[in-house]
């Protein structure tokens, strides 16, 4: 696909990964700013701890963006970092970007510790466990202890990280099925495994679920440079 078929607003939310000293990556939260006549891609200098990272020309960056039906991404280089008038990195322009659809049922592996309540008891217990996949729809919970009979109503929180920003992130869903492990798998930490259904209705926290996931499958997909 060309970039411009993707129409994006200035302030737009990208992403961009560089290679570290030690070549680990570093994925850093930015924003689309503008083109120059399909020369350079102007995007915000992104902040690391509070400071503007320093970019150097011909510096090769990953960028990747969510779009309302998938995740894009190209691999470009640095053209010039400037700080006046404003902060800006310019980028070249892209010739193509890789894109990949996903689907309101794609699931993304996730490792994210969660508390679920049981709501559809009078005792209400919480068990500690975590989340070990996830889609917009459902998700795989993995528990230390059973937390309830199929069918039954419960409630999941946990703080979500989205683009460098940390939120509380509380959803209801419904146990749709258990998956028993064999003697062996029960040493495991989370011996038990069950496939929930998302349920929640609250259009805030919707959105920030759809948020969380999409962020979840755009750090996943990494273009090749």
């Amino acid at each position: 696909m060309k970039f411009e078929e993707f129409k994006l607003q200035p302030g737009y939310p990208l992403q961009i990964q560089i290679s570290s000293s030690t070549g680990q990556p570093e994925r850093w939260p930015c924003r689309f700013v503008g083109t120059v006549a399909k020369r350079s891609l102007l995007i915000s200098v992104p902040r690391a701890q509070g400071r503007l990272l320093r970019l150097r020309p011909g510096q090769e960056v990953l960028v990747r963006m969510v779009v309302a039906n998938g995740v894009g991404g190209f691999a470009t280089r640095v053209e010039v970092q400037t700080a006046e008038p404003y902060p800006l990195v310019y980028l070249k322009y892209p010739d193509e970007i890789s894109f990949k659809g996903v689907r309101g049922a794609t699931r993304v592996t996730v490792d994210q510790p969660v508390v679920a309540t049981n709501s559809s008891v009078l005792s209400q217990p919480q068990v500690r466990g975590k989340l070990a996949d996830i889609s917009v729809t459902g998700a795989r919970l993995e528990m230390d202890q059973v937390l309830g009979e199929i069918g039954d109503r419960v409630r999941l929180q946990t703080q979500v990280n989205v683009a460098g920003l940390k939120r509380e992130l509380t959803i209801e869903a419904i146990l749709r099925s258990r998956v028993e492990r064999s003697t062996q798998e029960r040493t495991h930490a989370m011996p038990v495994v069950y496939g929930i259904e998302f349920t929640d209705a609250d259009e805030e926290r919707r959105l920030l679920l759809y948020a969380y996931v999409f962020s979840q499958i755009a750090d996943d997909y990494t273009p090749t440079p």
